[in-house]
């Protein structure tokens, strides 16, 4: 008897362990499968790869271009000529070379940028850093600096072309003050972004003020700065056409002013796409300058 109580109770939990085992087995099979979640082309703060971004960049390239394109053939016929398509500007651009000396004019306009910019550069860097080491010197500069900053570089020009004359000094003013109260401003936010850490560090090891703006303050906000000469450059190259316009006999804005004399829209076009190319090859030789020099801020 007692056997057959052990036996029927064997039975039971056998037949326990299975419903587990058979449930077991429906739970996992209705459980959902982990799927990672799909990429959206939207998606805040996404960092795609250095493929990725190449990609992108070159479909935005081609649909700019395909637009460009659209618009020159949807033009009615009479009127395309104002509106030329990219092969025609292209066309342009290899005939200014080879045959009008468009060379000479490009080189010109890079030396009044990068000359201009340099100097301003050369104004700015040390002031803004001063002013935002030094918050009395910032009380006394920043309020006039600030206000220059709201007019127009373009308003200069007449007064310039008083002073100076039509010559290379009005044109390399004209891009100095396009540039210098705007780049003041910004590195002096990039030297008041330095942690006040830093600075209370070496002040506590004994450094002097002049070792601290040197040693610290400078290297820390270098690679800010830099960004800020990358980006101000850019306005230089904006402002480059309104410097020229004038008493100019050389030059890409020159260039594109005896072009409009003549309704040579192909020409203007031509001398538009070179100034957005050597814009673009700035931005990358700062760049690789910003690297050389300044290895620590690689992850920048």
């Amino acid at each position: 008897m007692a056997d057959d109580s052990a036996g029927v109770v064997a039975d039971a939990g056998s037949l326990r362990s299975g419903a587990q085992g058979l449930a077991s087995q429906a739970g996992a099979s209705d459980a959902p499968l982990f799927r990672r979640a799909s990429r959206k082309f939207f998606e805040l703060r996404h960092e795609p790869s250095r493929i990725v971004t190449l990609l992108l960049g070159l479909l935005g390239g081609i649909i700019f271009l395909g637009i460009w394109e659209a618009g020159h053939y949807l033009t009615p016929e009479a009127g395309r000529k104002f509106l030329p398509s990219v092969e025609e500007v292209l066309n342009a651009l290899i005939t200014l070379f080879r045959e009008d000396d468009f060379l000479d004019d490009v080189i010109a306009s890079c030396i009044r940028i990068f000359t201009s910019f340099f100097a301003a550069a050369a104004v700015a860097i040390p002031l803004g850093v001063l002013m935002g080491c030094f918050r009395n010197l910032r009380a006394l500069l920043n309020p006039t600096l600030s206000g220059w900053r709201y007019l127009p570089a373009a308003s200069f020009m007449p007064l310039l072309l008083v002073w100076f004359g039509p010559t290379d000094t009005a044109k390399l003013a004209l891009l100095f003050i396009g540039v210098v109260f705007f780049l003041t401003a910004l590195i002096l936010d990039n030297t008041e972004a330095v942690p006040s850490e830093f600075i209370e560090a070496a002040l506590t090891m004994g450094a002097s003020r002049r070792g601290v703006v040197l040693n610290v303050v400078v290297p820390a906000a270098a690679p800010a700065i830099f960004d800020s000469m990358r980006n101000m450059i850019a306005v230089g190259w904006t402002y480059l056409v309104i410097a020229e316009i004038v008493g100019a006999q050389d030059g890409i804005g020159a260039m594109m002013m005896r072009a409009g004399r003549t309704l040579s829209v192909d020409n203007i076009m031509a001398g538009i796409l070179t100034i957005g190319v050597l814009g673009v090859l700035t931005d990358i030789l700062f760049r690789i300058v910003a690297r050389l020099l300044l290895p620590w801020a690689g992850s920048r």
